[in-house]
């Protein structure tokens, strides 16, 4: 039977829920849309008034996921201040931090296979998200010579790459592992090593 409460404004909403859920409990390709309809307390039928299809609905729980994730890197760069240094590592903190806090939007984002290109709301969620990161390695480096400047595009990709490997074996892909350090301290040290390779931090940083 179907859970009571719900609205046609809101069944969407459940839905997607859903799907976070057993994506945190099975992965992005471990459950079927009738199982994902029953966690909702409706029928498969339902579903179809507003999805497609289980990769239309995960992709709606990757759109959402990008929207929170662009806001919180928003207010981690914060315009570049206090200083673009301070800025970048804060991104750097607020992608671990988001791993931590949403899961289940994490793997729909990153890890789903959900194709940008055949839904445009989450290509562009996904885009913001991105021209922040880009808009700070870019506020970093814009004072090297443009012979040893990376394109921002580049530097950005390199430190999500470091930021996702952090975040996968340390923070989400094997809860029971020790860490040898805690995740921010890994993520911080490595950005530094990279910085440094770049020029941008002093040798005794």
């Amino acid at each position: 039977m179907a859970k009571q409460g719900y609205h046609h404004g809101n069944l969407r909403q459940a839905l997607v829920d859903a799907c976070l859920k057993l994506i945190e409990d099975k992965g992005p390709q471990g459950f079927t849309l009738s199982e994902a309809a029953k966690e909702a307390g409706v029928t498969p039928a339902a579903v179809y008034r507003h999805f497609q299809g289980r990769d239309d609905l995960i992709a709606e729980a990757a759109r959402q996921g990008f929207e929170i994730f662009g806001d919180l890197m928003e207010h981690a760069f914060n315009g570049g201040k206090p200083s673009s240094l301070a800025a970048f590592e804060a991104t750097g903190r607020a992608y671990l931090a988001f791993a931590r806090r949403f899961p289940g939007h994490y793997v729909a984002m990153f890890e789903s296979g959900v194709n940008l290109l055949g839904h445009p709301d989450l290509a562009r969620a996904a885009d913001r998200a991105r021209a922040t990161l880009e808009a700070a390695a870019s506020r970093l480096s814009e004072h090297l010579p443009p012979g040893r400047r990376p394109p921002a595009a580049m530097f950005a990709a390199h430190v999500q790459a470091m930021s996702h490997g952090v975040v996968e074996l340390y923070t989400r892909g094997n809860p029971g592992a020790r860490a040898p350090f805690a995740a921010e301290d890994l993520l911080e040290t490595g950005i530094g090593i990279y910085l440094r390779g770049l020029g941008l931090l002093p040798p005794d940083r």
